[in-house]
């Protein structure tokens, strides 16, 4: 952490367990589809996710939903999917039928940074509106707790592009107002950390529970870190 200004943070598998997102919120949203398609297939608010599916996928509630549910299961990261997933999850937070279940070490280390005067950043696959609603409902000790006000910039693959180019790096630079070299970026992919340091980043590969293995290869040339304390 030492040198950095800005901490850049993946949520899945890095801030988050993977099984959260795959075994909770995926699920939540695939069964809560049909009853939103049924009621809300012409509300304007609606609509506008509706209409942002490709034309052939969106002729009928039952296309729609077949699409999803083949995005899902093949874990496609993109940005209508990922609009659609967060507009769902919405009622899931909002009734109580779950909450974000962080690692042990990751509020305590973010609001250490904090103090420390650091800026701190999401970049994650999930739209934004998705990052937010994961932060204001994170369990800590048996009660529900709001950490958005922790976090200094939102970054999906809408407003600063794919996370696999070195483009979408510089661009949240620029957006956070900082050099790359100022920036620390964390996340669970080899190819994501491959990108941070292209635009000239510092990144560090987390290794977690549920994760990927990472090769031996990855692990030689890689700064690999198990919890955040370690960074």
């Amino acid at each position: 952490m030492e040198g950095a200004h800005c901490v850049l943070l993946d949520i899945e598998g890095t801030i988050c367990p993977i099984s959260f997102v795959k075994e909770t919120l995926f699920p939540y949203a695939i069964k809560a589809l049909p009853d939103v398609l049924n009621r809300q297939w012409h509300d304007p608010e609606f609509q506008q996710l509706r209409d942002a599916f490709p034309e052939e996928h969106r002729a009928s509630p039952s296309a729609l939903q077949a699409h999803v549910e083949d995005l899902t299961r093949r874990d496609v990261k993109i940005a209508y999917l990922k609009n659609l997933q967060g507009y769902l999850w919405k009622d899931g937070y909002s009734t109580g039928a779950y909450t974000t279940p962080l690692f042990p070490e990751v509020a305590p280390q973010l609001q250490r940074w904090k103090e420390q005067g650091a800026k701190l950043a999401i970049y994650s696959s999930g739209s934004v509106f998705a990052q937010k609603l994961l932060f204001q409902h994170v369990k800590r000790d048996d009660k529900t707790e709001d950490l958005t006000h922790l976090i200094d910039g939102w970054f999906d693959t809408t407003n600063a592009g794919l996370k696999n180019e070195a483009a979408s790096y510089e661009k949240i630079a620029e957006a956070l107002g900082l050099g790359a070299g100022q920036i620390l970026f964390l996340t669970d992919n080899v190819k994501e950390v491959d990108a941070a340091k292209d635009a000239g980043m510092r990144a560090i590969l987390v290794d977690r529970p549920g994760n990927a293995p990472v090769s031996d290869m990855d692990r030689h040339r890689m700064h690999v870190v198990d919890t955040l304390e370690a960074v």
